[in-house]
């Protein structure tokens, strides 16, 4: 009985937006109780090779906050995507050519009218990624690492007297096994040097000033975010050290068929070791950039994005950006810039969410991307 119910509810649900008449998954994200967006995982990623996997997107509404939603939408184009941003869970699973695999969940909750913020997610896996710094003194060519296990994050935040500032505090841990694959030597000297199961444990506080004028598709207004952290053995860690990470983005709308975004990162690292786990140095993040192809104690970059909206469901974009990764924050954008650059599409899969959906296709000096992307990709 159960399973006909379910069948019936979702063959009846609707897949054309009674407005435009398009193709449409917001009636069937709202109605079904089962219902999300399969997201597929398309992996091109420099650092990991070939590979996929899927991702569900669940949205989480009270029959209320779905009624109204419904009916502001049926009045205007952009009228349920005004509202607040419901409750969002995601869970995927992935797999790639080099061997790497690994499985996730994340959810991001408000309460009090978007008054209290959390963000969680855990993840497991084996990920075989190449590094080259901090360790390419060893091999300049770079070496390939496994890492095994889990991880997991949680962010709290609060929004501060009815203005656009949260304040709050985050968390980190995550514990791999590590190894070194196929270069016997460079093994023996981190194996040497480095904790092949370490435990990575941080705490930090977090400022956030946020005006977007939306969270699924902003465009306009801005999210600013400063961080800071602290990972140290009096809280597990294996390791001691500090980081501090910046970065903004905002929209500008230039017309009702044009809108430029500027996004900009920071990311540093101190510490008194000798020695950290690669994945801790911060890393140049670019689409077309492979992650971790370059490190240091710094990194910094500069994207901009020009969108075009061809009609109310498509939108073309297009986006380059700068960076720089070095021992010191002094040196950033001195010498050995990388850049990276593509062109992106994106259809409105889901209007009363105003949620879009599409692809990012990116190139730098050295690799080519294939990214499928929920929101603007910045």
């Amino acid at each position: 009985m159960l399973l006909t119910s379910v069948c019936g509810h979702a063959l009846a649900t609707s897949y054309t937006d009674p407005i435009d008449n398009k193709f449409d998954m917001g009636d069937y994200l709202a109605e079904n109780a089962y219902g999300f967006l399969p997201v597929p995982i398309l992996i091109t990623e420099p650092a990991l090779g070939y590979g996929g996997g899927m991702m569900g997107i669940f949205l989480h509404e009270s029959n209320a906050q779905k009624k109204k939603r419904k009916q502001l939408a049926m009045e205007s184009l952009d009228g349920g995507a005004q509202l607040l941003t419901p409750a969002i869970t995601a869970v995927g699973a992935f797999g790639t050519e080099n061997g790497s695999w690994g499985a996730f969940v994340g959810h991001r909750h408000t309460w009090n009218k978007d008054s209290i913020r959390y963000l969680g997610g855990a993840f497991y896996g084996d990920i075989h990624m190449n590094f080259y710094s901090p360790y390419e003194k060893l091999d300049s060519s770079g070496f390939e690492m496994s890492m095994q296990g889990a991880g997991v994050m949680q962010k709290l935040q609060f929004r501060v007297a009815g203005t656009p500032l949260f304040l709050g505090v985050t968390q980190k841990f995550v514990s791999p096994d590590l190894a070194i694959m196929d270069k016997d030597h460079v093994e023996d000297v981190i194996s040497s040097r480095l904790n092949m199961s370490p435990s990575v444990s941080g705490l930090g506080v977090v400022a956030e000033f946020d005006t977007r004028n939306s969270f699924f598709y902003p465009t306009a207004g801005g999210d600013y975010k400063a961080q800071y952290m602290v990972f140290d053995e009096a809280i597990g860690s294996d390791y001691n050290f500090q980081t501090v990470n910046a970065e903004g983005v905002h929209y500008f709308s230039l017309s009702d068929t044009w809108n430029i975004a500027v996004q900009g990162k920071y990311n540093s690292l101190f510490t008194d070791e000798r020695l950290l786990p690669p994945p801790a140095y911060p890393d140049i993040e670019l689409r077309g950039i492979a992650r971790n192809r370059y490190q240091g104690n710094a990194a910094a970059s500069i994207e901009s994005q020009l969108t075009y909206n061809i009609s109310t469901r498509w939108s073309t974009s297009i986006f380059g950006g700068l960076g720089s990764a070095t021992d010191e924050s002094s040196d950033l954008f001195s010498s050995e810039n990388h850049y990276a650059y593509g062109v992106g599409f994106r259809y409105l899969i889901a209007r009363r969410y105003g949620l879009h959906a599409g692809i990012d296709i990116a190139k730098s000096e050295e690799d080519n991307a294939l990214y499928f992307q929920v929101g603007t990709g910045l």
